[in-house]
C-alpha cells in the first residue's frame, strides 16, 4: 500500500450513477484506497449510492472485498437477470416497471444490516434521489439508510419508485448523475471521482433518431457535472478517474453492457485508476472536432478550481 500524504482535506469520494456498468466504481475505489487515500466524506447516486454506502459504512480497503463480493454474488444477477418472461408479465400488470425491488433489497442487505441508519456509517454519506411529486432533487444525510439508497437507485421503467414520507422517488441520476456539487457544498476541499466511462465517450451529432434519443439523454446526464467543473471554487481539487473502458475482446460490453465480465472491468478500472493516481494527470476540458463537449480524458484528469475554463 502507498504511504503517500493524505491529501488536503476534508477529502470526498463522489460515486455517480451508471447501472451494470457501476462495477468500474469498484475498481476505482480499491485504487484509491490502496494508494493510501481515506475519504471524510462520500457522495453517491443511483448504482453510486449503493457501492457508496458501503465504502462510507468501512472508509478503507476493507470496503473493497464486500464491494467485490456483492458485484459477483448470485443476488447481483437476480438484480437486472430477471427473466423477459416475468418482466413482460410485469409490465402488463403493473404498467410502469418490468423489474422487482426485492432483488436489489436482497443485494444491500447482504453487505449492510436492514436497520442501518447514516448516522451509523463511518464517515459521512449524502445521496439523492429526485421527486416525483415535487419534480426536484431530495438529498437524504440522515434516517434510515436503505430506503433512500432503494430510491436512489430505482430506475424509471425498470423499477417502481420508492416511497419515502409520501414522496414517489426514482433514480437520483435524473436530478445529479454525478453529484460533484453536494460534495462541494460539503465543505470538500479534495474530491475523488468515481465514474462509470460515459463522460469519456465524445458526443457527435445524431444521424438518426435513435442517435438524437441518446445524445439528448447524454447531455441531460452530463450537463451539470459539466457546469460543476467549470465552476470549481478556489481551493478545491476534482481528480476524475478513468474508468478504463470496456476490457480488451470484451466485445459483449461494448454497447449494452452486462454483468458477465463485471470482474474484467473491475480490474481494468482499477489498473487504469492506479497509473493515474501515480502520475496524476492534468488534463484541461477539450472540445472534439465536432465542437461538442467532452467533458473528461480516459486516462483520467485533474481540474483545480480558478486553473480552468472551458473553451
Amino acid at each position: 500500500m502507498s504511504t503517500r500524504t493524505q491529501p488536503e482535506g476534508p477529502v470526498a469520494f463522489v460515486l455517480g450513477g451508471g447501472g451494470i456498468r457501476g462495477a468500474v466504481e469498484v475498481g476505482q475505489a480499491r485504487a484509491v484506497l490502496e494508494h493510501g487515500i481515506v475519504p471524510d466524506l462520500v457522495v453517491g447516486t443511483s448504482i453510486g449510492a449503493i457501492n457508496g454506502a458501503l465504502i462510507a459504512a468501512h472508509p478503507s480497503t476493507d470496503a473493497v472485498e464486500p464491494l467485490m463480493e456483492a458485484w459477483t454474488s448470485e443476488k447481483a444477477r437476480k438484480v437486472y437477470g430477471q427473466s423477459l418472461f416475468r418482466q413482460a408479465a410485469r409490465l402488463v400488470r403493473l404498467r410502469n416497471h418490468t423489474l422487482s425491488p426485492a432483488p436489489l433489497k436482497d443485494l444491500l442487505t447482504q453487505s449492510l444490516d436492514p436497520e442501518t441508519t447514516f448516522a451509523d456509517l463511518a464517515v459521512p454519506f449524502a445521496t439523492v434521489a429526485s421527486s416525483v411529486e415535487g419534480a426536484c432533487e431530495r438529498w437524504f444525510t440522515s434516517g434510515p439508510l436503505l430506503p433512500a439508497v432503494m430510491a436512489s437507485a430505482s430506475v424509471p421503467g425498470l423499477l417502481p419508485p420508492t416511497r419515502i414520507n409520501g414522496e414517489h422517488l426514482y433514480d437520483g441520476g435524473l436530478v445529479a448523475s454525478i453529484p460533484l456539487g453536494k460534495a462541494i457544498a460539503m465543505g470538500a476541499k479534495t474530491i475523488y471521482v468515481m465514474q462509470v466511462g460515459r463522460i469519456e465517450e465524445p458526443l457527435h451529432r445524431p444521424t438518426n433518431i435513435i442517435g438524437s434519443m441518446r445524445v439528448s439523454f447524454e447531455i441531460a446526464r452530463r450537463h451539470r457535472f459539466a457546469s460543476d467543473l467549470a465552476t470549481l471554487p478556489d481551493g478545491v481539487t476534482v481528480h476524475v478517474l478513468p474508468s478504463g473502458g470496456v476490457p480488451p475482446g470484451d466485445k459483449r460490453n461494448a454497447t449494452i453492457p452486462t454483468l458477465t465480465g463485471s470482474e474484467d472491468r473491475m480490474e481494468q478500472a482499477y489498473r487504469r485508476s492506479s497509473a493515474f493516481l501515480a502520475a496524476q494527470h492534468t488534463v484541461d476540458h477539450r472540445m472534439n472536432p465536432d465542437g461538442d463537449l467532452s467533458i473528461a480524458s480516459r486516462d483520467g484528469m485533474t481540474v483545480r478550481g480558478g486553473d480552468t475554463e472551458l473553451s
